[in-house]
């Protein structure tokens, strides 16, 4: 069985056209994949609502209490339920879980030298069974970055690396970053492959920024811990195997 992993990124999954592409290309992959989504970007828009000031420390978003109760809402709730409709309106069979459901992934709090990040996650362990069963039964799982966390805590975790770690557990033939642009840009530029040690210096000296940082770290680690190839794309990339493919030091070294 081959295994593959999506993560889609949560800028565009609030448009109909977009949820439709994608569900249509997941109906013509090989075998159902395991689809983990972010939800940033609607997040930030039911905080401005509510009346609350999202804050972030380089990046990663500040989870208090009253955060945790949106970012739940948001992810296991709006998004995940959005995305398995839609894949069981063109005869998919999907189901929409958390990291918390059968405690499939558990986490611990990420401690941030900068300050307190509150309810925020990293992950420790996953259970591959979880999804493995769903895989071999035909069943797409559909994955909300919502993490179990000692004595029943809830941890909101960076989907970017909950995509990482189940591929990682699961020893995936693929990690697929499905995003909104085409790949690693440099000047423009599609990066065809692109190995961890210059993304690391593309990292420190700016090249690569923003949001691209924890798709290329999680990139490179899954390589680095045996998923057999990682891209970073858009739903094009996905239909055609295009995009940035992550390679792993040593490979880059052997070319």
């Amino acid at each position: 069985m081959m295994i593959q992993v999506l993560k889609v990124g949560g800028n565009e999954l609030d448009d109909p056209a977009f949820i439709g592409q994608l569900v249509e290309a997941v109906k013509h992959l090989p075998q159902p994949p395991v689809i983990v989504h972010g939800g940033g970007k609607e997040i930030r828009e039911l905080q401005e609502k509510l009346g609350m000031e999202a804050q972030y420390i380089d990046g990663l978003r500040i989870t208090d209490d009253a955060s945790l109760e949106v970012v739940q809402m948001v992810l296991s709730g709006r998004i995940n339920k959005r995305l398995v409709a839609a894949l069981g309106a063109i005869g998919l069979d999907a189901f929409g879980m958390s990291g918390i459901d059968r405690g499939a992934v558990k986490a611990e709090k990420l401690h941030h030298p900068a300050g307190d990040l509150g309810w925020v996650g990293r992950v420790v362990a996953v259970r591959a069974e979880v999804f493995l069963n769903l895989l071999e039964n035909g069943i797409i799982p559909v994955l909300s970055p919502i993490c179990f966390g000692p004595d029943g805590s809830i941890f909101n975790v960076n989907a970017d690396h909950v995509a990482e770690a189940v591929a990682i557990a699961l020893q995936a033939d693929e990690l697929v970053f499905i995003s909104n642009v085409p790949g690693v840009l440099v000047e423009g530029q599609l990066v065809e492959r692109l190995d961890a040690k210059r993304a690391e210096a593309w990292i420190a000296n700016g090249t690569i920024s923003g949001g691209m940082i924890p798709k290329v770290h999680a990139a490179s680690e899954a390589v680095a811990r045996g998923v057999k190839a990682v891209r970073i794309t858009n739903l094009e990339g996905l239909k055609h195997q295009g995009g940035t493919l992550v390679i792993s030091n040593s490979e880059a070294e052997a070319q």
